[in-house]
């Protein structure tokens, strides 16, 4: 297999990049591999590689460094022994400028667990709109922060086009240390878990958000924000949600989901219910005693 491209500095429509080293990894499914070859970018940018014995199960990106970040490739698979990669962009980096942007925010609300509580997946879509990619500028100043539910706990970082290990929870926020370059969004995703004493939640919009979509399982909730689209009911994987959309979501709005309140089991709910139960075999027992008094007259 053979795997053909170019390194471009500064976007699209920038110079490109020679000398710049490029490698060729190949990733399997259970996540292991690593890199089959590598070379120098010529005087055009331009740079080919190959993989001997490619594995048709296994998928393929090539890697390249720039001012200490690394950038991808899309993947590329054994199915054609020849392939042209678009340009791989490369940029400088920068912890200013203007704030990454959530273009997109989509909440997945499970039904109750036995125990009362809820589990929440969200996937965030990240735009960087400069002309460099942004890092960190330290510990202390995050790359992007974003506001959770206040009652969310046992936080996670799910699989997204960030690393894991530069997502952090504080408190009731998430912080992204890594770096998020320009063009494409990249995707951020997280679960928590709401406990099962909330009987609302208020999604906090701590942004300016494009597009909020949530898909909640308990169908007959109630969810509440300005502009709200109601899309249906959606049935995913044998199982339903309610579709809502909200767009142009300013910092600040108000987004909450009430959930429906299955009437608790009481005891005493029974009593009326045996008495009537009671009464009626009492009753039938009478009109037997009756026809039987009857019948020996």
């Amino acid at each position: 297999m053979v795997v053909t491209g170019r390194v471009v500095h500064g976007g699209p429509n920038g110079r490109p990049l020679a000398r710049a080293w490029v490698v060729l990894h190949r990733v399997t499914m259970g996540g292991a591999g690593g890199p089959i070859d590598s070379s120098r970018t010529d005087g055009r940018g331009d740079f080919t590689l190959r993989a001997g014995h490619p594995d048709t199960t296994a998928i393929y990106v090539v890697s390249s460094w720039y001012d200490g970040i690394a950038y991808f490739s899309e993947p590329v698979t054994v199915s054609r022994p020849r392939t042209s990669l678009r340009p791989l962009l490369v940029y400088d980096t920068t912890s200013t400028g203007p704030g990454v942007r959530v273009e997109r925010r989509l909440l997945t609300v499970a039904k109750q667990k036995p125990d009362g509580a809820r589990d929440v997946l969200e996937l965030l879509e990240l735009k960087n709109p400069g002309s460099k990619t942004r890092i960190a500028a330290d510990t202390l100043q995050p790359t992007w922060t974003g506001a959770i539910p206040v009652e969310a706990i046992q936080f996670q970082v799910a699989q997204g086009d960030l690393s894991p290990q530069a997502v952090t929870q504080r408190g009731d926020t998430v912080a992204v240390f890594g770096p998020i370059p320009p063009g494409d969004a990249k995707q951020l995703s997280y679960a928590y878990v709401i406990p099962g004493g909330a009987a609302r939640v208020a999604v906090p919009i701590d942004q300016p958000t494009a597009e909020v979509d949530l898909l909640v399982e308990d169908t007959v909730a109630t969810v509440t924000a300005a502009r709200l689209d109601t899309l249906g009911v959606q049935e995913i994987e044998r199982r339903r949600f309610a579709r809502y959309r909200a767009r142009a979501v300013p910092a600040g709005a108000v987004v909450t989901i009430a959930f429906s309140v299955a009437p608790a089991f009481r005891a005493e709910s029974l009593v009326p219910v045996v008495v009537i139960a009671v009464a009626a075999v009492l009753a039938a027992g009478f009109v037997v005693a009756l026809r039987k008094k009857t019948s020996d007259v």
